[in-house]
């Protein structure tokens, strides 16, 4: 599928698809009655109690990117004074879903302070470092479960065969549920207190989870919408039961992007010194940054745009066709005339489109589609073709399903930039700390595009990660 075919599933043809009977049936187990595992009434139930709480006076509040960033970096300066190298993505993990935790639940989960790996001692896990502490408990049930899904997926439908002694999520679901059960029960019985006391909390100062709590009793419901979030949260920066899927989900997003951006910048020292150029010039050296200034840093959105467009959070997704069938768009005009062709869809058929190919185009993009360059969204030729085909590049989704959290998103990732490049003027990798089978296998380097000049390993299950990272 190129952009034109997702533009049509994901937008001007949205009623005629929906997520499917397989993929709920795949993601049952770990997202339950999550936003990203229904469609219709629920979905639109979901998607409606999320809206309200990524309003922007609520996503331009920064106290708390800056409690949490300032944690983060801290951690950083400490390893870099003492001339050890950090692992980036566990550490840009933790600050997104601290932050994420504190905004939705009003808790803060406290990650920051538990044990980190150490480069070069601590073994790979699922997809990152695998810590032994509680909180390594937690990411590496969180992570094998985005695994186990990811290879029901590839399995087709054929996966519950491999399945067929028992549903091999569930003990990784266990202890997921041991962390957010609490955060659910103490939510349902300050509901209780506050009704009995007649001292509602205004809607100004609810958090996400009070307003699930409010809406239902369910605690089941309540737990798949906090793992959704959780789930996006902690991969884009792209927050995976509900509500903790959305914000995991948006976690693993965001921690996604400042992991590939901080690879960019050690590969591209030219593209760091010219970022911290303008956050300087727009913030000063010290002060934390509000949202005005923010928006002024054009070339620091460049910059996160552009790692997207290479390595989106979630590099491909899925729709079915409903019951009844319909007929795709022909390919965009970049195709040859004899390729661009309607295309017949019959009913219940699966269609996988991937932002990870198509926004990496060279007919879309130019010949230099594999290179990162930021200068390519400050052209004012490149803007407005992308303004004529927006459906080009789409790392949040599009359509009435898209990500409700894109903007909050964009203002963690910008937030903390400015702080970590006040902080720091430069940044290089380790591979000698890498653990064995976390770098690109040496026959990359013989093939074409980037897999040819990639210093890391990109990798997927649900969203993009870096291998040990």
């Amino acid at each position: 599928m190129d952009q034109e075919h997702s533009k049509f599933v994901l937008a001007t043809g949205f009623s005629h698809f929906w997520r499917g009977r397989m993929q709920k049936e795949r993601m049952e187990t770990f997202l339950g009655e999550g936003i990203f595992n229904r469609d219709d009434q629920i979905w639109r139930m979901h998607r409606s109690m999320a809206r309200p709480f990524f309003a922007r006076d609520r996503i331009s509040d920064f106290e708390i990117f800056e409690r949490n960033s300032a944690r983060t970096i801290a951690h950083l300066s400490a390893s870099a004074e003492a001339g050890q190298p950090s692992e980036a993505q566990d550490l840009f993990a933790r600050f997104t879903i601290d932050a994420a935790s504190e905004f939705l639940f009003g808790k803060n989960l406290d990650t920051l302070s538990s044990a980190l790996p150490v480069p070069g001692i601590t073994p790979m896990g699922p997809k990152g470092s695998a810590t032994l502490d509680e909180w390594g408990s937690f990411t590496g049930a969180f992570e094998m479960a985005q695994q186990i899904v990811t290879t029901r997926a590839r399995l087709g439908y054929l996966w519950p065969l491999f399945e067929v002694f028992g549903d091999k999520t569930e003990p990784h679901i266990s202890v997921i549920q041991k962390w957010l059960d609490p955060l659910v029960q103490n939510a349902l019985q300050e509901k209780v207190f506050s009704e009995k006391n007649n001292s509602p909390v205004g809607i100004t100062e609810k958090t996400f989870l009070q307003h699930l709590v409010d809406s239902t009793d369910d605690s089941t419901l309540i737990r798949d919408q906090l793992l959704s979030m959780l789930l996006a949260a902690r991969d884009t920066v792209r927050a995976t039961i509900s509500l903790l899927p959305f914000a995991a989900e948006k976690i693993l997003q965001t921690a996604c992007v400042l992991t590939y951006i901080t690879y960019f910048m050690a590969e591209h020292p030219h593209v760091a010194e010219r970022l911290r150029v303008e956050i300087l010039t727009h913030c000063g050296p010290c002060a934390p940054p509000t949202y005005e200034m923010i928006k002024d840093l054009k070339y620091m959105r460049a910059v996160i745009n552009e790692t997207m467009r290479l390595f989106p959070p979630v590099p491909l997704n899925v729709r079915e066709t409903r019951a009844n069938s319909c007929t795709l768009p022909p390919s965009d005009p970049t195709y040859p005339e004899e390729d661009r062709r309607p295309f017949y869809m019959p009913g219940s058929t699966t269609i996988v489109y991937l932002p990870l190919i198509f926004q990496r185009n060279k007919a879309l993009w130019g010949p230099e589609a594999d290179e990162f360059d930021p200068e390519r969204w400050l052209d004012p030729q490149r803007i407005a073709q992308f303004v004529a085909n927006p459906a080009m590049f789409a790392p949040f989704s599009a359509g009435p399903r898209i990500c409700v959290g894109q903007n909050y998103a964009y203002n963690e990732t910008s937030y903390f930039l400015v702080r970590l490049l006040q902080h720091f003027d430069r940044f290089t990798l380790a591979p000698e700390v890498q653990p064995a089978g976390s770098l690109p296998p040496p026959e990359w380097k013989e093939r074409t595009g980037r897999q040819a000049i990639e210093k890391i390993w990109p990798a997927a299950a649900m969203t993009l990660y870096v291998k040990v990272g």
